[in-house]
């Protein structure tokens, strides 16, 4: 759980899985496009996720395609989160939202 604790602290990842939340079974240059970041970066975040079990490849032909894994994510969410009642948090987090949108 700290691999992946320690991936998803990093914002470029957390980039990177949103992406491939959206569109799951990307390529390296698909991943790539739009990023402002070069191709050996994106590799290393991507090679970071890949040790912590966020994310996936197979291999298709001559393309690595990446998944994203949910699990640990629901793991540290079940570990973490569950333990508090969700609804009071979802009620807390409401309120927030609220309050802020009042004061713009």
């Amino acid at each position: 759980m700290d691999a992946a604790f320690k991936a998803l602290a990093d914002k470029s990842r957390r980039q990177l899985l949103d992406r491939l939340h959206n569109k799951n079974g990307q390529t390296l240059g698909e991943l790539c496009e739009g990023l402002e970041m070069s191709r050996q970066a994106v590799t290393k975040h991507l090679d970071i996720l890949e040790a912590a079990n966020l994310v996936a490849t197979q291999w298709r032909g001559r393309e690595k395609l990446h998944f994203i894994n949910p699990v640990p994510i629901f793991d540290i969410a079940d570990r973490w989160i569950g333990k508090f009642e969700r609804g009071r948090l979802r009620a807390l987090s409401d309120l927030k939202k609220s309050l802020e949108r009042e004061d713009t």
